[in-house]
């Protein structure tokens, strides 16, 4: 059986074809290349016959058929006593698909594979930024980053994306990339770093897909956002505040101590929604992530979890959770998709027998009712209309009327309360945030009408009720 010879062709200038590589070309006479659009092309021994997959490309859907197929023909054209010669621009373990089929088929196949490498896009790019990998230099691939809804790179570290083909790729990875970076922030486009055609341009984000000139030897440079703007970076900062030589209010702190805070934090949040306040928000989303973290970290030093298992876990029951995005199951709209989430919930959770176990007993009364109701229309617990739950309301109304004992009055009453959170479910309106709402409105009313007593020389505890009205209808039509 013969052997399967990887070779790298560097770059792009064959100056850069390592020594190794040439004496292999010089004893073979046949080669097989992934393209034939690679600079170092014209620059192998002139006795070569020269066989391409470029006519793949031209048929294929996708490039993982392209891939396939090349991985398939190699494996073939090696089992012949000869073997098989296939080049690759760059190195061969660096943004070349193919070669890892053909070292995985090869390697259940018996089958030996020889790599000789060679100068990967990554080198002279350095050379052109003059920057230090070291320093946390991020590497993707512009096709994989072009399919993501969020990029997965550490927006405080450098990153390079290289085979940015053309313009209409270029569309994608920046949309991509938009999601977590700036419109304006400042990138730089390197094209055929290594060569004497080597140009490096500077541009920001928005305008990457802007330019005419991107080609297969195009690399993108995205520079790190400056401070701290990662996941990573503020879990070393939490990490920082409980180690030794951090705070010593951060070290005292355990879950418990920090339940009231958790709590707070996450309401402080729902303020700023029902405010509209988005920049508020973005704050207070940043106090609430604190919170998380420091139990993430209180976690980690005591052995219990970390914070890779709390988004693990999490990834895991949305994907679970969601069959119909990742599974590939159809749903005809919203509430089949919430069924479907009761039922999984069900199969997660086998000790659970309830679809209201897991409500949490510290949520609001009002929130907690509202989600009791919700569960249980799920599973067909419901009335059939808006009327009959009016009808319900109008039925708790009159038995709280007729209780005649303070325990009595306070179920009934309980019961009211309940009809009413299920009568605004099926009216559209969230009961918690309507109650809110009226809370606001009644604290500006009143504060209206203690002002214009005030201004008016009227004692407000003098004044009766009836005396009082007049008053708060005017409070009512200043507020609009």
């Amino acid at each position: 059986m013969g052997t399967i010879t990887i070779i790298g062709l560097g770059t792009g200038d064959p100056r850069h074809l390592t020594r190794e590589a040439w004496e292999v070309l010089e004893a073979t006479n046949e080669v097989w290349l992934r393209t034939e659009h690679h600079p170092t092309v014209a620059g192998l021994p002139p006795h070569l016959a020269l066989h391409s997959f470029d006519c793949l490309y031209e048929g294929a859907e996708d490039f993982a058929q392209v891939y396939d197929a090349i991985a398939v023909e190699i494996l073939r054209l090696g089992q012949r006593p000869e073997g098989v010669v296939y080049v690759v621009p760059g190195h061969p373990l660096v943004g070349e698909a193919a070669v890892g089929l053909i070292l995985s088929q090869a390697e259940d196949a018996g089958m030996v594979v020889r790599i000789v490498e060679g100068l990967s896009f990554v080198e002279p790019t350095l050379t052109a930024l003059q920057i230090d990998a070291l320093a946390g230099l991020q590497v993707c691939d512009a096709v994989e980053l072009a399919g993501r809804h969020h990029p997965p790179l550490s927006p405080d570290l450098p990153a390079l994306v290289g085979q940015l083909y053309s313009q209409a790729l270029a569309t994608d990875v920046k949309l991509t990339l938009m999601n977590q970076y700036p419109d304006e922030h400042k990138v730089m486009l390197v094209h055929a770093a290594g060569t004497p055609e080597q140009r490096v341009v500077h541009l920001s984000l928005y305008e990457l897909d802007h330019r005419d000139d991107i080609t297969h030897l195009t690399t993108l440079y995205i520079p790190p956002l400056p401070g701290v703007t990662s996941l990573e970076g503020l879990q070393d900062t939490v990490a920082h505040l409980r180690a030794p030589d951090g705070c010593p209010w951060d070290r005292e702190q355990t879950h418990g101590s920090l339940r009231a805070g958790l709590l707070e934090e996450a309401y402080e949040a729902a303020a700023t929604i029902d405010a509209g306040d988005v920049r508020a928000l973005q704050e207070e989303l940043g106090d609430l992530l604190l919170q998380i973290l420091l139990h993430a970290q209180i976690a980690t030093e005591e052995g219990e979890f970390q914070m890779a298992h709390v988004i693990a876990g999490i990834d895991a029951k949305l994907k679970h959770r969601h069959p119909h995005v990742w599974g590939g199951r159809p749903v005809k709209g919203t509430e089949e998709v919430l069924q479907r989430w009761e039922e999984l919930k069900q199969e997660e959770k086998e000790g659970e027998r309830s679809v209201l176990d897991g409500v949490p007993a510290a949520l609001p009364a009002l929130q907690q009712a509202d989600t009791y109701s919700r569960r249980a229309s799920r599973v067909g617990f419901d009335w059939t209309e808006a009327g009959g739950v009016a009808d319900k309301v109008r039925e708790e109304m009159a038995e709280v009327e007729a209780a005649t004992t303070l325990e009595e009055r306070e179920a009934e009453l309980g019961d009211l309360l309940f009809a009413v959170v299920n009568w605004a479910r099926w009216l559209g309106v969230d009961s918690e945030a309507a109650l809110r709402r009226a809370n606001a409105r009644f604290a500006r009313r009143f504060r209206g009408v203690e002002r214009m007593a005030r201004e008016r020389g009227l004692d407000m505890m003098a004044l009766t009720i009836d005396e009082l009205e007049p008053l708060w209808q005017e409070a009512k039509l200043n507020d609009g």
